[in-house]
């Protein structure tokens, strides 16, 4: 049977179950991303080479508890810990990423990000100290507060680019291979496993315009955009889903976000790191390096992911790069629109969250306009509009 016959009978079937010959009207599916999504598929144009990652399993990234220090490889770090050995250490306090001295048998990462987005600068001084240091990884460049502020998955991408370029100008294309991608996950889950991989060929494709042909060191957190204060039950499943959308993607590194908000408890947090090992250990998601590909719905979103963010990237380079736009409000003004239209949808039920507008508990008690600030990059939940 050739390829048309079978699409002509996937076609025709669909058609009988749905009673009507207009299937693709009632099987169109909108979202917020400009994507172009069929009903189905059968082929993708134009199939990708595997995608692969820097570390060879995805890190199982927990906070750091001594309870935890035989079993666990990968740990954040607040403070310093020491006599720790053979561990993956993700730094996650500024003072801390300036004055920690590597041990030699372990590996470090800063997630400090180098950026002050009120100011519209980089921290020069930071990135001297962290660049000085013996760290696997020593700069972070962090997107994950854009995701947690509303924007788009086209706009996260094209601003990690754009800072991307701010930072190899003033320090030159060798800091490429020194960078950290921090990245939230969202619970779109196709979209975000697409996210991920549309990222490693847009940076990859970055860093040939320096005649390079590096891969992006992802390290990928749980949303708190969709996260809400009741219901915590909830929010752990919303996390666990997430936490495969980011294994299956290939990201280098996985951290779980307390799923119990404003009110995290060692045995939340113990769960939290518990859903990573589940994944990991049961579901086997963490070795692959590009788990999706071959999926032709996947790889169909990955490639108009790709292209739409690279042009988001050239559009933020034509007003003058991150900086500048961060400067004149521009790119504030960007991910407030898109945010707002995003929280419309929820508040209108076309974006679901269960127990907050679909079986919901409460009403809405705020406003799109209290929530928002058109001047501002800030992290808002989409629930406390209920709460």
């Amino acid at each position: 049977m050739s390829q048309t016959e079978t699409f002509s009978n996937w076609e025709n079937l669909v058609k009988k179950q749905l009673k009507t010959e207009d299937i693709y009207t009632i099987l169109k599916k909108d979202n917020l991303e400009g994507i172009d999504i069929k009903p189905f598929y059968n082929d993708v144009k134009n199939p990708l080479v595997n995608l692969p990652k820097v570390e060879e399993s995805t890190h199982l990234v927990a906070n750091y508890h001594e309870s935890l220090e035989e079993d666990v490889f990968a740990f954040l770090l607040y403070e310093n810990v020491e006599n720790l050995s053979e561990k993956s250490l993700f730094i996650n306090n500024k003072a801390l990423a300036e004055h920690v001295s590597p041990e030699d048998d372990n590996q470090y990462f800063s997630l400090i990000d180098v950026f002050d987005e009120n100011d519209a600068i980089i921290d020069d001084q930071l990135v001297k100290e962290l660049l000085a240091k013996n760290f696997e990884r020593n700069i972070c460049v962090d997107i994950s507060l854009h995701q947690n502020a509303g924007a788009s998955i086209v706009q996260q991408l094209g601003i990690a680019l754009a800072k991307t370029k701010e930072l190899v100008e003033v320090y030159g294309a060798e800091i490429l291979n020194k960078l950290v991608f921090r990245l939230a996950v969202g619970g779109n889950y196709f979209f975000e496993i697409a996210k991920i991989r549309a990222f490693k060929l847009v940076f990859n494709e970055l860093s040939k315009e320096y005649d390079l042909n590096e891969i992006p060191y992802i390290f990928a957190e749980t949303s708190l955009r969709n996260k809400s204060v009741s219901d915590s039950e909830n929010n752990l499943i919303r996390s666990t889903l997430e936490l495969a959308a980011a294994m299956i993607g290939g990201s280098d590194a996985v951290f779980s976000t307390n799923y119990q908000i404003d009110n995290n408890t060692e045995n939340s947090e113990e769960i939290s790191f518990k859903q990573q090992i589940v994944l990991a250990y049961e579901s086997i998601i963490n070795v692959f390096d590009d788990a999706s590909n071959g999926s032709y719905y996947i790889e169909d979103i990955t490639q108009q992911i790709a292209e739409k963010s690279w042009q988001f990237f050239l559009e933020i380079e034509d007003l003058g790069g991150y900086l500048e736009v961060l400067k004149k409000g521009i790119l504030q003004k960007k991910i407030y629109d898109h945010a707002v239209e995003e929280q419309k949808w929820v508040e209108e039920g076309k974006i679901k969250l269960i127990g907050v507008n679909l079986y919901p508990k409460l009403e809405v008690k705020k406003s799109v306009e209290e929530l928002y600030d058109g001047k501002e990059i800030k992290a808002v939940r989409w629930a406390e509009m209920f709460e």
